[in-house]
């Protein structure tokens, strides 16, 4: 048993912080949180008592990708899991998910990976072979053939197992749904519309058909399986919300109908700001990418940053996640996007949220609050985050428990 001791705790939840706070910890569960004259120190406990901190919940971020290094250039990137075996890209992520955790983020939703590198590695840590965050997994994407996720330009000798899973009408779709259930995926992640780069006045296209992500969504929710679609804008990401996809990805171009309907069915909106922000810390050769490319991005961009507050007007979940793993470094930059969804119009407190208990609710993780029954993944910073959140930003900052055990400090 552990009591945590600490002149200030933010519980995730938005309610006000707490001073003089305490929080009970038996094995890696929360049994009480309140103030520290309530919770006393039971018998035999172990006390750790801080000054100047904030306790807050393990940060959660809801979108990365393990297997990805985070190279810029896109060549570059396509080639790297070309060149890799599957276990060297679980051993390199096993090193990503150690990074993740030093830096605060206790939990973390994979959203696509080669072979099952990344279920693989969720069940290492669970099993506690290595350290890492909790990691809900999707597998592979599934995506059309040629489709964004089963991307064209290799040449026409090349063949690969289990690097991408193209599916073709609803059939196929739902086969490739199984297929993931049976490789041991949390949730599916489909791709429903991209971004068009030909005409800049329609700046996306509509990838599955209606009648594929119906079929998706229909079967993976009669199975307890959530959906998450990479979304751009116009009719595919409409036809996503309407036929039932929970998370949308992106979503840089949603229009007011779009966001009417995400308000209606409660649709969660993870905007992943920071890896459109990257983009724009190199120049167009840095990462191959064309005139035109380059003029989708900058539209994308400014779309993103539109489309904040007419979300958050509507009351709009909205959830951090960085994309990281392309174009980012696993846990050097991470905590940005919870920086950037404070620039887009959130109050530091409702950033916060994003990145814990609705985090939490997106992903189906036991976490992200500060709560009995829940895992105690509390985080330690040494000041407070609502008065700046970008501390969030300084692992050295940061002192991380995961279930209730202290977490090795980041070099």
């Amino acid at each position: 048993m552990k009591v945590f001791r600490v002149p200030r705790l933010i519980d995730g939840t938005g309610a006000a912080p707490l001073e003089g706070a305490a929080i009970l910890v038996e094995g890696d569960r929360i049994v009480a949180v309140g103030r520290q004259a309530d919770i006393g120190v039971p018998e035999g406990a172990e006390l750790i008592e801080r000054e100047g901190v904030t306790a807050i919940p393990g940060l959660i971020d809801a979108h990365v990708h393990l297997a990805y290094s985070g190279i810029p250039h896109s060549r570059a990137f396509r080639a790297e899991l070309g060149e890799l075996s599957y276990p060297a890209i679980a051993l390199r992520a096993a090193g990503y998910a150690r990074d993740t955790l030093r830096a605060g983020f206790t939990s973390v939703r994979d959203m696509h990976a080669p072979g099952g590198t990344i279920i693989d590695l969720r069940d290492a840590i669970e099993a506690g072979a290595v350290e890492g965050p909790r990691i809900k997994a999707c597998g592979l994407g599934l995506s059309v053939t040629g489709g964004h996720m089963d991307q064209p330009g290799w040449a026409d000798h090349s063949a690969f197992t289990d690097l991408t899973l193209p599916c073709d009408g609803p059939e196929g779709f739902r086969l490739g749904l199984r297929k993931q259930l049976k490789r041991g995926a949390d949730f599916i992640k489909i791709n429903a519309c991209v971004g068009a780069r030909k005409d800049p006045a329609v700046p996306y296209r509509q990838e599955m058909t209606d009648a594929e992500i119906e079929a998706v969504c229909t079967e993976a929710h009669a199975l307890g399986l959530k959906v998450a679609s990479h979304t751009s804008g116009g009719s595919g990401l409409l036809a996503a919300v309407r036929l039932g996809v929970d998370t949308i990805e992106h979503g840089h171009f949603a229009d007011d109908e779009i966001l009417d309907l995400m308000a209606e069915r409660g649709t969660v909106l993870i905007p992943t700001f920071l890896v459109n922000e990257r983009n724009f810390e190199f120049t167009p050769e840095e990462q191959g990418i064309s005139p035109a490319g380059w003029r989708w991005l900058k539209a994308a961009r400014a779309a993103k940053w539109d489309l904040m507050p007419r979300a958050k007007a509507r009351g709009i979940a909205i959830v951090a996640g960085s994309d990281t793993g392309f174009m980012l470094e696993h846990g050097k930059r991470n905590a940005e996007e919870i920086t950037l969804l404070v620039k887009g119009g959130l109050s530091p407190m409702e950033a916060l949220v994003a990145a814990t208990s609705a985090a939490a609710d997106a992903i189906e993780v036991e976490a992200g609050r500060l709560a009995p029954g829940l895992y105690a993944d509390i985080v330690l910073v040494a000041g407070d985050p609502v008065d700046d959140i970008a501390i969030l930003e300084e692992p050295s900052k940061l002192e991380v428990f995961k279930g209730g055990r202290a977490v090795a400090a980041a070099a």
